[in-house]
């Protein structure tokens, strides 16, 4: 007596002929926004609200514009030591002395907050505009710290000299207004690189690491049923 064809069996997700596919539960598929894989698309930053260009002029003239107002303020500011003017010419009491240097400090002052603060506000405005956006708002700064040297020269920089041979004995004169050093004009780069490591740090975000074998097995392979 003959038997009757072998039973039709199921192994390994391959259908045998003359059995009917049963429908597999729904698989949420592998991969996620922060780690796509492979044929999924990847996250697109928003673009920048205006060109390139625009932002470098805009960058500038806010940095030409806080140049200004410092300058002014360093002149307006800054304490300035007094000669006293005798028949050798004049000479600096030991008071007086302690003031020579009065000028670098205000200068570093102003420089750094103003490099604090403009350069924390300019990075953040640029930061969709990718690691460009580092060296605009340093060397903006840069561009900030001598107009701010500039104006300040032009507005109280008197020199000493002619003023003492215009002078008579006991009158007090003041020094020029002036840097001894070109050091506090780096304030304002120290100031605008702190601000942008700053904010880069606070906004920057790692991506996951798996923390065992077996969960980045599972996120790279499908399973099979």
């Amino acid at each position: 007596m003959s038997q009757g064809p072998s039973p039709v069996r199921h192994t390994d997700g391959v259908t045998q002929p003359g059995q009917q596919q049963q429908p597999q539960p729904y698989q949420q598929p592998f991969g996620d926004a922060q780690n796509p894989q492979f044929g999924q698309p990847m996250p697109v930053l928003p673009d920048p609200k205006m060109p390139w260009s625009k932002a470098i002029a805009v960058t500038i003239a806010v940095f030409l514009v806080v140049g200004v107002v410092a300058g002014w303020a360093w002149q307006q500011f800054s304490p300035l030591a007094q000669y006293t003017v005798d028949e050798r010419g004049g000479s600096l009491g030991e008071e007086q002395m302690t003031k020579i240097f009065g000028p670098d400090g205000t200068f570093t002052a102003i420089g750094f907050l103003a490099g604090l603060l403009v350069g924390a506000a300019l990075f953040w405005w640029l930061r969709n505009y990718g690691p460009w956006a580092v060296g605009t708002v340093v060397l903006g700064s840069a561009l900030g710290g001598g107009i701010a040297w500039g104006v300040g020269m032009l507005l109280g920089h008197d020199p000493l000299q002619p003023r003492l041979e215009a002078s008579k004995p006991g009158d007090l004169l003041a020094a020029p207004l002036e840097l001894h050093t070109w050091t506090p004009l780096a304030s304002w780069l120290v100031g605008a690189a702190l601000a942008t490591a700053i904010i880069a740090a606070s906004t920057w975000r790692a991506e996951p690491v798996a923390t065992s074998s077996s969960s980045a097995a599972s996120q790279s392979s499908p399973q099979v049923q």
